[in-house]
């Protein structure tokens, strides 16, 4: 198997694992609270980062970070995985999952208008036309059925939604500006973000209350493969593929897998708005990142 094909088997695999998620999330959030379900899953995913980072050569890394490095953790951290999560999370729970996790893939839109003020980029005229196109797709998504009859979706769920993709293209950005290997960073924010959620399930008195297996098998689950080895495979295809920009679309199928898995496991109906909706926002984030054409 040539790099080209290892690529895509990694990128298809990642892809796969992540169409579980919002199942995984709605069967988890069903039996556990919102900061136990995020507390377990975020220390599953650390352990399972540290895996990564020891199997990879890379443990030596963490003793060269420097004070600088470390307390730039401890900030993004606290974005992802605790805020982000939190607000991904509570929207999860107020939403169908074929809401909630169409609305939240807005965040490429969002990224490029952030990219104003934090990185001093330009904004092409496509992009306004690709966030049109997306905000329709968000609306036709949380009407669940309804096009014509606005106000049937949680409001304040399609609202924390949008607010996590907003989120997530923030730490995207912030992110980007930390120089250190991947996964040794993204370790080392996990393992201020778990202190931070074990705080907070201490606070909130979540040790004290019982864990369902089935709950906590979820959360299980997705500290696995949300956050944790799936990473690993979504940038193994990426630095194996000869051109990253098409494996970075696969991503794309992740929500329609989902539609089915929601459908299928926890008998969530599946409304004709959902992929209308959904062709919107893949097609909106597609437009805005097609190559510029050459001028001669």
């Amino acid at each position: 198997m040539n790099n080209s094909s290892r690529a895509y088997f990694y990128a298809a695999l990642a892809v796969t694992l992540w169409g579980t998620i919002a199942t995984a999330f709605k069967i988890a959030l069903s039996e556990l609270t919102i900061v136990t379900m995020l507390g377990i899953a975020s220390l599953v995913s650390l352990a399972v980062l540290f895996l990564i980072i020891l199997f990879t050569g890379k443990l030596r890394l963490l003793s060269q970070m420097t004070v600088k490095e470390v307390m730039w953790s401890a900030l993004l951290g606290l974005i992802n995985p605790v805020g982000y999560y939190l607000i991904l999370l509570t929207a999860y729970s107020r939403l169908p999952g074929q809401v909630a996790q169409p609305v939240n893939m807005v965040w490429p839109i969002i990224l490029v208008f952030l990219s104003i003020p934090l990185l001093g980029q330009r904004i092409p005229a496509r992009s306004f036309i690709a966030l049109f196109v997306s905000l329709a797709g968000v609306y036709i998504i949380s009407s669940q059925g309804s096009p014509f009859h606005p106000g049937r979706s949680d409001t304040a769920g399609v609202l924390l939604a949008l607010f996590s993709g907003v989120l997530w293209a923030f730490y995207f950005i912030l992110n980007m500006r930390d120089s250190r290997d991947e996964a040794v960073k993204l370790f080392t924010n996990f393992a201020f973000g778990t202190a931070y959620l074990l705080v907070l399930m201490v606070f909130t008195g979540s040790f004290s209350g019982e864990i369902s297996m089935k709950g906590a098998a979820a959360s299980v689950y997705c500290g696995i493969f949300e956050m944790g080895i799936t990473f690993w495979l979504w940038l193994r295809a990426l630095q194996l593929s000869p051109s990253p920009d098409k494996i970075s679309n696969l991503v794309f199928f992740a929500p329609f897998l989902s539609l089915l898995l929601l459908h299928f496991i926890i008998d969530e109906p599946i409304y004709y708005t959902t992929p209308a909706g959904l062709i919107f926002i893949v097609a909106s984030v597609l437009y805005q990142n097609r190559p510029e054409s050459n001028k001669h």
